[in-house]
């Protein structure tokens, strides 16, 4: 009777594969899309997006998504929508269906994969339909900072419902505790894709610095799959956090590269042998001109960083008084030492004015 009710009976060991939680950014800055036009689609990249979220929904019932667009003047969620005001009233407006809808009834395909198909199509046309011709043409950058921002609340907010829904209190505090010996993190693993089409970002050098920090704290690595262009601080944010960083030559390839370098997460690219930069850009963005630049001055309080001296030499930021020493100083000029003659003594030549010394002399 022991052996049937022992309480090892009931014991049972979890070893079901940790969920997945992949963020997606997806750079939609006009300017650059239309340059890319011609080599590679918005709507070609966007379905090969799609069939790369299918793939990685297919690896885990469990696995979760998310999808930020970075536009021109903001970012917005294209991936869960955001719940829409419902109107005070219980009254309902009926409209017809519209036709042009996607239909997710569709025997041939899998209903979740046509949910969120169906929803980021919407949101990313809505987003396309809003955008004001005024708002293309202020700025020719994007909102990657704060793309990453809403990548990285989403992650926070959803792995801490994982951690409550997940093991009890008491495992929680020891996974916690173990977590900084720990080379894949436990629980829900989550990390960050960005598919960056824009050039240089050193107007939010600050803020994107801020996000690669958080991340790396977090312990989540930022991928970035660069499709045009190139940007010196989101390298520094993928080797910040582990992540990893490819600037693709071909761009027809995309799907084949999503595939093959950036579908494995954190527990298989532990057995695999990931991409890795060669080269990583470690220049830094003054804070005056907002320029790149490679030597600079540097406040030594608040470390912010001026390619020139300010003008009174006072900090800009915390209007600390700089000691620049004799920078721009007039360098002391050392005079020349003459040399000296040459003496020609019986047809050889001596260095100094007194010839070699002969024994006896």
């Amino acid at each position: 009777m022991d052996r049937v009710d022992g309480s090892d009976h009931y014991e049972r060991t979890n070893n079901e594969e940790s969920p997945s939680l992949l963020a997606i950014i997806l750079d939609t800055n006009p300017h650059a899309w239309a340059l890319l036009g011609p080599t590679l689609p918005l709507s070609k990249a966007v379905a090969n997006l799609l069939v790369f979220i299918n793939a990685h929904l297919a690896c885990n019932n469990a696995n979760q998504v998310a999808v930020v667009a970075s536009h021109s003047q903001r970012a917005v969620w294209l991936y869960p929508r955001p719940h829409e005001l419902t109107p005070a009233s219980e009254d309902v407006d009926m409209h017809d269906v519209d036709a042009t809808k996607p239909s997710t009834n569709d025997a041939d395909k899998y209903r979740p994969f046509a949910l969120i198909e169906h929803d980021i199509l919407l949101s990313l046309r809505a987003l396309i339909s809003s955008t004001a011709p005024d708002d293309v043409s202020s700025t020719a950058t994007t909102q990657m900072a704060g793309a990453l921002t809403l990548a990285l609340s989403y992650i926070n907010k959803a792995t801490l419902l994982f951690s409550d829904s997940g093991p009890s209190s008491g495992d929680r505090s020891s996974n916690l505790a173990n977590a900084a010996t720990e080379i894949v993190p436990s629980g829900l693993v989550s990390r960050i894709l960005v598919l960056s089409v824009s050039g240089d970002l050193a107007d939010q050098y600050i803020p994107l610095m801020n996000t690669t920090f958080a991340a790396q704290r977090m312990r989540v690595p930022i991928d970035i799959l660069k499709l045009a262009g190139d940007t010196v601080f989101l390298q520094q944010a993928a080797d910040a956090t582990k992540g990893v960083y490819m600037q693709l030559r071909s761009p027809q390839g995309l799907l084949q590269c999503l595939m093959m370098a950036f579908l494995p997460d954190q527990n298989a690219r532990a057995h695999l042998m990931a991409p890795t930069q060669d080269v990583v850009d470690f220049r830094a963005a003054c804070f005056c001109h907002r320029d790149v630049v490679d030597v600079g001055f540097v406040c030594s309080i608040c470390l912010s960083i001026f390619c020139t001296p300010p003008e009174g030499a006072v900090c800009l930021i915390c209007g600390t008084h700089l000691a620049l020493g004799d920078y721009g100083a007039k360098p002391a000029v050392v005079p020349r030492k003459k040399k000296k003659k040459k003496r020609i003594i019986n047809g050889v030549e001596t260095g100094s004015a007194r010839g070699t010394p002969v024994p006896g002399e």
